[in-house]
This record gives structure tokens, C-alpha cells and sequence, in this order.
């Protein structure tokens, strides 16, 4: 399984996301911190769940940040995050 294809499941799983978005972006990095060869080092994700409705910006990035903790050791360098709530 791909870093992306686990990230999509673990966003999927944890979120049940009406909107779902998983985007490698490392090839826009290359040469930059973090990149190396092969990619999936950046991604940009796009989800909307109803578990972010109240929440602020900042929680959001937080509860996405988490579910995708162990990302990280995997190869992982950068997220770009849009969560929203169903209707934003």
C-alpha cells in the first residue's frame, strides 16, 4: 500500500468524509527540505466531514494531524489541509 492509498484509508475510516482528496504534490518539491526521490514526501488533502462542524481551523488541522501521526515515520514531510464541514 501506498503512503496515499494509507492516507486515504485512515482519513477515510476516522472521518467518513462526504469529500475525500488525497493529492501528491512532492514532485513540486523536489529539491526542497524534506523531498527525496520517489516521492510522497507532500501532500495536499481536501476533506469534509461532519466531525469537524464547531470546530475552529486550527482543530481541524489538529484532528487531521493526528489521525495521520504515524505518517510521519513513514516518509511524510509536509501537509497542505482544507477541512471543512458539510455546507462551508
Amino acid at each position: 500500500m501506498t503512503l496515499k492509498e494509507w492516507i486515504a484509508e485512515q482519513l477515510a475510516v476516522r472521518f467518513q468524509p462526504s469529500v475525500l482528496s488525497v493529492e501528491d504534490e512532492s514532485d513540486r518539491h523536489i529539491g526542497h527540505a524534506g523531498w527525496r526521490e520517489g516521492g510522497e514526501t507532500h501532500f495536499r488533502i481536501d476533506i469534509v466531514s461532519e466531525a469537524f462542524s464547531g470546530k475552529s481551523r486550527v482543530d481541524r488541522h489538529r484532528m487531521v494531524n493526528e489521525a495521520l501521526a504515524e505518517a510521519f515515520s513513514r516518509g511524510l514531510h509536509a501537509l497542505a489541509i482544507s477541512a471543512r464541514a458539510p455546507g462551508e
